[in-house]
């Protein structure tokens, strides 16, 4: 599966930003996939996960109400929507994926050292 990420920039406090991860390289539409993000001199962090088809959704604390994470499986891609940015929200945010069993039930996957594939990455910055 190779991931590539899109759709950061620069964007000013309360403002939104949509980004997109394509898939391909396997019949990925059954993997689980999740954004992460890290911030200079951070530890990598987890933003939302979906499983499959979307039905599930599981979201940190930090960005629930704020973002949205949904799937396209005819165009490969996933998104997340990211509205009412944060200053605090500005890092380097990564998309990720990994096998239907990674999710079991009641225990979303949060932690990323659970994840096979990964994007490079996009920049997201929050101005004040």
């Amino acid at each position: 599966v190779q991931l590539v990420e899109s759709g950061g920039g620069l964007v000013q406090a309360g403002g939104s930003l949509r980004l997109s991860c394509a898939a391909s390289g396997r019949p990925w539409n059954s993997y689980v996939m999740a954004w992460f993000r890290q911030a200079p001199g951070m530890e990598r962090q987890f933003v939302a996960v979906l499983n499959w088809n979307g039905g599930k959704t599981y979201y940190a604390d930090s960005v629930k109400g704020r973002f949205t994470i949904s799937r396209d499986n005819i165009k490969n891609t996933v998104y997340l929507q990211m509205d009412r940015l944060k200053p605090e929200d500005t890092a380097v945010y990564f998309c990720a994926a990994d096998f239907p069993g990674t999710w079991t039930e009641g225990h979303p996957p949060v932690n990323g050292a659970v994840y096979d594939y990964w994007g490079q990455g996009t920049q997201v910055t929050v101005s004040s």
